[in-house]
């Protein structure tokens, strides 16, 4: 087995090739940064960000998308007679850019690695995503994950009875204790598919952004195919860097074309109509 390279200073070259490597095989293998001594939950937020290296991720996407996705996903949608909704006189960009990478990195992504906290944090994200920023729901979010942090030193030092009961096993994943017996290791061994699976669900989720208008159904994946590489990305990142790099370059990823699009729409007023 190949020696994989650790720590921060990676070189792109090391960087893409491990990100293929794990496409072909996703595994939860080491973090791309040195593992630091430290809470595990606050590391996977606050860990140390490679912010060059997520802007270059974020450019490669960009480029990836402009010049080889997009134009399938363009030609895809023209030929299933369906439109776009976007609506270029009311661009949410608090939403785009802020609450939209936290809640679908939530949604599709943070129970990669933590999956007994999915019973807990799941539900109120797809809350979230469906609701929108409301106050209420930004209220509970922040209580959940206040509730996480409070208990993340106590949980990370809990050790779970290996004859535990099924209703302590339950009881143990809505409290966010980690996993110590073997529905861990099953849930390792089908790492591959939650992963590929939670990964065609965030771009499934894109084909709201289309007015579908009876197209055929083989060419929807086609559609999303941009969100669909993306997502590839992101998840590699949340596994290989945290939930907070992995937040961070969707809201990046996200921004870059929000700011050209809104500088357009300045230079050329007349793109609205």
């Amino acid at each position: 087995m190949s020696k994989r390279p650790s720590g921060l200073r990676l070189s792109v070259k090391a960087e893409v090739k491990d990100f293929f490597a794990f496409v072909r095989a996703p595994s939860f293998s080491p973090r791309l940064p040195a593992k630091r001594a430290g809470d595990g939950w606050l590391i996977d937020w606050f860990g140390p960000l490679p912010v060059g290296r997520l802007v270059l991720w974020a450019v490669l996407l960009w480029l990836v998308n402009l010049f080889v996705l997009a134009p399938i996903a363009m030609a895809a949608v023209g030929a299933g007679g369906a439109q776009h909704r976007l609506n270029l006189t009311y661009l949410p960009w608090i939403q785009i850019v802020f609450w939209a990478p936290l809640i679908e990195e939530m949604v599709f992504r943070y129970g990669l690695r933590r999956p007994s906290q999915l019973f807990l944090l799941l539900p109120i994200s797809i809350g979230c995503l469906f609701i929108g920023p409301e106050w209420y729901i930004q209220l509970l979010l922040a209580l959940s994950l206040y509730l996480l942090i409070s208990r993340s030193a106590w949980s990370a030092s809990e050790r779970l009875p290996r004859d535990a009961s099924v209703a302590a096993f339950c009881w143990a994943l809505v409290r966010g204790a980690p996993w110590r017996w073997a529905s861990y290791k099953r849930y390792k061994r089908c790492f591959p598919w939650i992963f590929y699976g939670a990964t065609l669900a965030f771009a499934a989720l894109h084909l709201y952004n289309f007015k579908l208008n009876q197209a055929p159904w083989y060419l929807l994946p086609l559609f999303v195919l941009p969100q669909a590489v993306t997502g590839l990305v992101l998840g590699w990142v949340r596994i290989r860097r945290g939930i907070g790099a992995a937040i961070f370059l969707h809201a990046i990823f996200n921004a870059g074309p929000l700011l050209v699009l809104i500088t357009l729409l300045r230079l050329a007023p007349d793109l609205t109509t």
